[in-house]
């Protein structure tokens, strides 16, 4: 197939859940199918498009970037949204050269089929009919989430009216493309009952479990360990929550435990996390999530927002690191609690998972073990994207725009 596949960014360097799933399905499919990929190119990340024949055959980068967080830009962009029909997220990520090098050229190419990854490119789309799009996440429940957890009223009100904009909108454009991909059984659902979708498939997710396998003398990094990028609100609520509520309960039984929190581009208020205690280390943006997974005893996910499925999950799986999270953090992967993992959604009976662990070897052998079985037995890469083939052979072929 002659794929043209749409994103808001290219894949290196590669730091979030999102870009790994999408890089390793592309270098599956690349081996196979043609693919051309278009996307914002961060001027500041040159990787990005040098790397993309590594899952492409042709790359067409448009030069643009969002205002940072807490820019005055970016405050004036909240600012727009108390009055915009479109969500500040969707709106934010707009650009009109974006628009002109698909409507005037790349969707006039006669394609097999095209995919728009993740909800921000569809505004870019003149017509969305036959268009593939790729969900992460059900954004919706993203912004609920987070006004159900706001901690004042001016925030909840805001992510409130952001919420129900972005059900209109993500609704429409779901129901407006020709074919929806989830990543979970539980997001396909989600969306056949809250939009009415009929087309709409699950697609599994994967891990490289060759890539996590820990070596035999791991490095000790601390005894709790977090990964994920700390500048997604999902991920800063929930480090926050940790440390303010089950890190003390902890530490009541074992005064020195320590917490490492590992990823990209922490927030102001994460990052104050650890000058307020020396057991706590923030690592920033780091070169290799591995040794962290193999230097924490207990990897722990303790997300309260979220959609989409939690690569972290597999991926400390893989590396033979238990983990403890919420039904949240967990929400969508096919995995058994107290036989892969362990979940909680009170403080108190997640501290007790943590420590149930951190204090009994073979229960983490065990679990571990077990865990480690589950991924690489079914949830390679390689099989993941032969799922995904095959629902792109199911999906409208592409018709060119006239002209």
């Amino acid at each position: 197939m002659r794929i043209l596949w749409v994103n808001a960014g290219f894949l290196h360097p590669t730091t979030k859940g999102g870009q790994i799933r999408t890089l390793e399905t592309l270098r599956q499919l690349h081996r196979r199918h043609e693919i051309h990929y278009a996307a914002f190119e961060n001027p500041q990340e040159p990787e990005g498009p040098a790397r993309s024949g590594e899952y492409s055959a042709h790359a067409y980068p448009v030069r643009f970037q969002a205002p940072v967080k807490r820019s005055p830009a970016f405050v004036l962009q909240l600012a727009a949204g108390l009055f915009s029909p479109l969500p500040v997220a969707i709106r934010r990520h707009y650009s009109q050269e974006m628009a002109r090098l698909l409507a005037g050229d790349l969707l006039r190419r006669s394609f097999d089929k095209v995919v728009c990854d993740f909800l921000s490119p569809a505004p870019h789309f003149p017509d969305l009919g036959n268009v593939i799009l790729f969900q992460h996440n059900v954004e919706t429940m993203i912004w609920r989430r987070r006004a159900e957890q706001a901690g004042d009223r001016w925030r909840r009100s805001y992510l409130a009216l952001q919420a129900r904009r972005m059900y209109a909108y993500e609704r429409a454009v779901c129901r407006a493309c020709g074919f929806v991909l989830a990543v979970s059984d539980h997001d396909a659902r989600w969306m056949r009952e809250e939009f009415g979708l009929g087309r709409v498939r699950a697609v599994p997710t994967g891990v490289d479990v060759h890539h996590f396998a820990p070596p035999g003398n791991p490095v000790e990094v601390a005894d709790l360990v977090f990964a994920g990028s700390m500048d997604w609100a999902p991920n800063i609520d929930g480090v926050q929550w940790f440390v303010r509520e089950m890190l003390p309960r902890i530490r009541a039984q074992r005064p020195e435990a320590s917490l490492a929190v590992a990823g990209r581009s922490p927030a102001p208020e994460v990052l104050a996390l650890a000058r307020q205690d020396p057991l706590i280390t923030i690592t920033g943006t780091v070169p290799d999530i591995r040794p962290y997974l193999w230097g924490g005893s207990v990897a722990v996910v303790p997300l309260r927002i979220g959609g989409g499925t939690r690569l972290k999950i597999y991926e400390a799986m893989a590396a033979k690191t238990p983990v403890v999270a919420t039904t949240i953090g967990a929400e969508g992967l096919p995995v058994r609690d107290g036989e892969h993992l362990l979940l909680a959604d009170e403080p108190e009976r997640f501290a007790a998972h943590c420590l149930s662990l951190l204090e009994n070897t073979e229960r983490r052998r065990r679990m571990t073990d077990a865990a480690w079985r589950h991924v690489s037995s079914s949830f390679s890469w390689e099989s993941a994207a032969r799922q995904f083939e095959l629902f792109l052979e199911e999906a409208p072929r592409w018709k060119p725009l006239p002209g």
